[in-house]
């Protein structure tokens, strides 16, 4: 299995002068490359990706206009090109149905305004010293905060440069993980607002609200930002601060979503949760809070990590009805406003808590579905 290992890097003025070039090259060619097929679609040719990387990096160095492509290493120039021949081709893929998952529109020009700018490199390209430090072509070598070994010898490096202006490294690896020992438990998540998850063993997970707690720190950035002049030094060093205060809820949440998951994952053999419609719920009079509370971030976290350890991971129907069911008998009491935290089945009188019954249903309704043979509903109550 093949994962990115990610890493603070801390380069020098220098360093970061020579960095800003190799991004906007990047960015050059991958515009280049890009527009190079767009006209080629028009006119109805048909071109190699020798020929574009010929056009648009080894033709355009011995151009007065693009001579300056030479300044920064070949092999980030070939990767964005690259990038350029994959994205087209994902959009072709995606329209024919080839690519799996949620469509993909046409590929857009990437701006130096964009906030993150990245660059790719290759085996050739790069390089990690004894010393601890991590060789750039034409760059130099790198201080790296290594919090952690990598497994086995990277492939590829990304350079990251953030909107807060920080710089990290991302290395992909081949890891070969073992599966964690199997276990009898198995859980089902009902997820929320209120409260961020319960689940049907009995454990409750509070909301952390990272963006709420911060919300007045976030506003007052934002304010001394919409004072300052368009295209002033100040108004560069405020927006700077309102990334990093951004940044700092982003991290916080990433980090808090890393180490339930892993929790959850390590205790429980499989994990059950309903397949909400993130996208739809971001777009109602709850959006602020349906994004803060990172649900899509937490369920992908989930599934590749038991996909990592050899965990069952498995996603309830939107449309089941966990809420309206009695956990006990599998009498449905129809359905009940949000207001109503508690209710007592009408079938056989048990008091339900809303939250906690959810969860359970969609345990039963997980396992229902993961040892059904034949692929058909089944009633979780049976």
């Amino acid at each position: 299995m093949q994962l990115r290992y990610q890493y603070r890097v801390y380069p020098t003025p220098g360093q970061q002068d020579m960095l800003a070039r190799s991004f906007g090259c990047a960015r050059v060619v991958f515009n280049d490359a890009l527009r190079a097929r767009q006209d080629a679609y028009a006119a109805g040719v048909r071109v190699s990706d020798t020929d574009v990387q010929r056009w648009v990096v080894t033709a355009a160095k011995k151009t007065p206009q693009r001579a300056w492509l030479a300044e920064v290493a070949s092999v980030v120039l070939v990767q964005a090109c690259q990038d350029a021949r994959r994205a087209y081709r994902n959009w072709f893929d995606s329209l024919s149905g080839k690519r799996k998952g949620r469509k993909v529109g046409a590929p857009r020009f990437r701006s130096r305004k964009d906030n993150r700018q990245t660059v790719r490199l290759t085996r050739n390209g790069f390089s990690l010293r004894s010393n601890g430090t991590l060789y750039i072509a034409k760059v130099g070598e790198l201080k790296v905060a290594w919090s952690r070994e990598l497994p086995s010898e990277p492939s590829s490096v990304t350079v990251i440069r953030d909107s807060a202006g920080r710089y990290f490294v991302s290395f992909v690896v081949e890891t070969t993980d073992e599966p964690m020992p199997e276990l009898d438990s198995e859980v089902g998540i009902d997820l929320g607002l209120t409260t961020f998850a319960v689940l049907s063993d009995g454990k409750v997970i509070e909301s952390p609200r990272f963006f709420r707690r911060a919300e007045r720190r976030l506003r007052k950035a934002q304010q001394n930002l919409s004072r300052k002049e368009k295209g002033s030094k100040n108004r560069a060093k405020a927006r700077l601060e309102v990334a990093k205060a951004h940044a700092k809820v982003a991290d916080a949440r990433k980090d808090w979503a890393h180490k339930h998951s892993t929790t959850i994952v390590r205790e429980n053999q499989a994990v059950y949760v309903e397949n909400l419609c993130v996208a739809g719920l971001g777009r109602t009079r709850l959006a602020k809070s349906v994004h803060d509370a990172g649900w899509g971030m937490f369920t992908r976290l989930l599934e590749e990590k038991a996909a990592r350890y050899g965990r069952t991971f498995q996603r309830v129907d939107r449309w089941f009805p966990s809420s309206q069911l009695c956990s006990v008998c599998g009498g449905s009491d129809g359905p009940k406003p949000l207001s109503v935290r508690e209710w007592t089945c009408t079938a056989c009188g048990v008091v339900h808590d809303r939250d906690l019954n959810a969860a359970e249903n969609i345990l039963a309704a997980g396992r229902a579905e993961r040892r059904n043979a034949c692929g058909g509903t089944v009633n979780p109550a049976a």
